[in-house]
């Protein structure tokens, strides 16, 4: 990320590839994504959020110490104003382009592109940069990386589906977060060649034969009662279900992450 600085401001390049100028450093943050808030906690800068969506549940307190400004996609851009922000922080992916649009125009709007684990470190620095906590942001990114580091590579790796809706049966493909984590936990995703979260037939899912079947916790929140309805379309896999923030969450969860994989291999 390339930057400038000069005083009281920081000129910076998001992972959108946009030139960002922020108050440096700001006091007065709204954070779009859950993902993010909780990492902006862990770099010590509760005090300064303002407002946060209404899926941050972490920490736990800060939906209760901050404005709930709506959801990732339908923004309450009265609730925002009041929160008269400084810097606004969202997510390619995760944020829909006309509310992100409408905030810039009044906002300093820092977005970021995470669809891999090298972009996540990279967007911990960044915002560790932006927010003038670099000092807890880039050991925090180095620790991420070793722990995911000491993962190493899988002999043989194992077919598998990992699905995030039901009704219709919707799966993360390539170029998603969650495929990249698949690959490191030492899966081979069976539906790799298709784009990002398609959509899926019992008889695609049949064809492909995954020997391990993944049902998230988010954002459709799998229970053991649908353990049997993919059993019946596969009876040879092995279904279970997953904790979804571990292979989507891209902040300072990561930190727990790698652990949490190495126990599904």
């Amino acid at each position: 990320m390339s930057f400038t600085s000069n005083q009281g401001s920081l000129a910076v390049t998001d992972q959108l590839g946009r030139r960002v100028v922020v108050p440096f450093p700001p006091q007065r943050i709204v954070s779009l994504v859950p993902s993010q808030t909780e990492l902006l906690f862990d770099l010590g800068l509760g005090k300064q959020i303002e407002g946060v969506t209404k899926f941050c549940i972490y920490p736990p307190e800060a939906r209760y110490q901050a404005t709930v400004i709506g959801g990732t996609k339908n923004f309450d851009f009265a609730k925002i104003a009041a929160c008269r922000p400084d810097l606004v922080i969202g997510n390619k992916e995760e944020n829909y382009q006309d509310g992100i649009a409408q905030l810039e125009g009044r906002y300093p709007v820092w977005m970021s592109d995470v669809a891999d684990l090298a972009g996540a470190l990279r967007m911990v620095k960044q915002v560790g940069l932006i927010t003038n906590t670099a000092r807890v942001a880039d050991p925090m990114a180095d620790a991420i990386a070793e722990r995911f580091g000491a993962l190493g590579p899988t002999a043989a790796p194992e077919t598998a589906a990992y699905f995030i809706w039901r009704k219709p049966y919707m799966v993360a493909a390539a170029g998603t977060f969650i495929d990249d984590l698949l690959r490191r936990a030492g899966f081979a995703n069976v539906f790799g060649a298709l784009g990002r979260y398609p959509e899926i037939t019992p008889e695609q899912l049949a064809a492909a034969a995954p020997r391990r079947i993944l049902l998230s916790s988010e954002p459709y929140p799998f229970q053991e009662k649908h353990l049997a309805e993919l059993r019946g379309i596969c009876p040879a896999a092995r279904v279970e279900l997953v904790d979804g923030e571990m292979f989507s969450w891209y902040g300072s969860r990561l930190l727990h992450t790698a652990a949490y994989l190495s126990r599904l291999r």
